[in-house]
């Protein structure tokens, strides 16, 4: 690839001894930094019924994202479809899409972001059914295009906005790339949760892409953690935090969100070790050099042009600093000719 582009997708993490308002507030600072070093897009997740992460409204958070911003593209990584109507988020992503037109992504996935019993209080009537879903990205095209209605007359998701925000599906596996493909929307294949995704997940999505009004050709992006130190050691620390709260998620532990001291002095047992390596790749850490070209190959890899990358660092300057000198390594803050 000639040249990579790179957003940043943020989870909202509440660090030990911080607080909300704080994880919010960091979140909201990291838009303002990406846009002043290049980045392409910040999107934001959903999730719910956890201490550790803050980001539970996605939709709500992406307006003060965009007038914190003049114009990087603001994002949901993603909207989790079945927790919702399809006419409420038509009218939340309209009603984003009027305030800062031609900046909004919308993020979809299929997911619940959080344990079924959650997600059944959010949505009572979610049977988490593959049909169900594909009725709501078709009822969610009609709300966006003022084609939805009924026997008694038509259905308007309000505000009607000159322009709609650029639609995704969120993917790990190869059917969710066949249902981009079926609506001629953009792909995101997230590698950060499935590791073993393979390229042919996208290589599907292309030949399967019927164009659409949005998009004339298929367009997939890929997502992946990624800690960047100023040398090896410091990102081998960064990475052992990863490690570490990757090892929790799997036993069913979602905050509060580690002390480096606690993680430092940690000893993973045999079998954790094995889930270690079994994570590999969701994760690429390194210095800048090595990141760089560990990106460049999984681009290649993957053939695309855009990476998003996630960072849950150790503390709030090393995540910043990750951030740094990625857009360094990529000369991110450079006029694209």
């Amino acid at each position: 690839m000639n040249h990579i582009k790179l957003g940043i997708l943020d989870q909202s993490v509440v660090r030990q001894g911080s607080t909300v308002q704080q994880a919010i507030q960091e979140t909201i600072d990291t838009a303002k930094l990406a846009e002043e070093l290049g980045y392409s897009r910040f999107w934001v997740s959903e999730h719910h019924n956890s201490t550790f992460i803050a980001g539970s409204t996605p939709e709500v958070l992406m307006v003060k994202l965009g007038d914190a911003t003049k114009h990087i593209r603001i994002g949901s990584g993603g909207i989790m479809l079945p927790n919702h109507s399809a006419l409420k988020v038509a009218e939340n992503f309209r009603m984003l899409e009027t305030l800062f037109p031609g900046r909004i992504d919308l993020g979809m996935g299929r997911a619940p972001g959080t344990d079924r019993i959650t997600s059944s209080i959010l949505n009572p009537s979610n049977d988490f059914s593959e049909s169900s879903y594909l009725r709501q990205l078709e009822h969610l095209q009609h709300f966006f295009r003022d084609t939805a209605g009924t026997e008694r007359g038509f259905i308007y998701a309000t505000p009607q906005s000159e322009t709609i925000p650029m639609q995704w599906i969120l993917s790990s596996s190869g059917g969710s790339s066949n249902i981009a493909a079926r609506f001629g929307m953009g792909l995101a294949v997230a590698k950060f949760i499935n590791g073993f995704v393979r390229p042919d997940v996208v290589e599907t999505y292309r030949k399967n892409f019927r164009p659409s009004d949005q998009y004339a050709q298929p367009h997939a992006i890929l997502s992946v953690f990624v800690l960047c130190g100023e040398t090896e050691e410091k990102a081998v620390q960064m990475r052992k935090m990863m490690d570490y709260i990757l090892i929790e998620f799997e036993k069913g532990k979602f905050g509060p969100f580690p002390d480096p001291e606690t993680v430092a002095k940690y000893q993973f047992t045999a079998g954790e070790l094995d889930r270690l390596q079994y994570n590999s790749g969701r994760i690429i850490s390194g210095t800048k050099e090595s990141v760089k070209e560990q990106l460049t190959k999984l681009a290649n890899e993957f053939e695309v042009d855009e990476i998003i990358i996630s960072t849950m660092a150790d503390s709030v300057a090393n995540r910043v600093r990750s951030f740094q000198l990625i857009s360094e390594a990529f000369n991110l803050r450079e006029p694209v000719v």
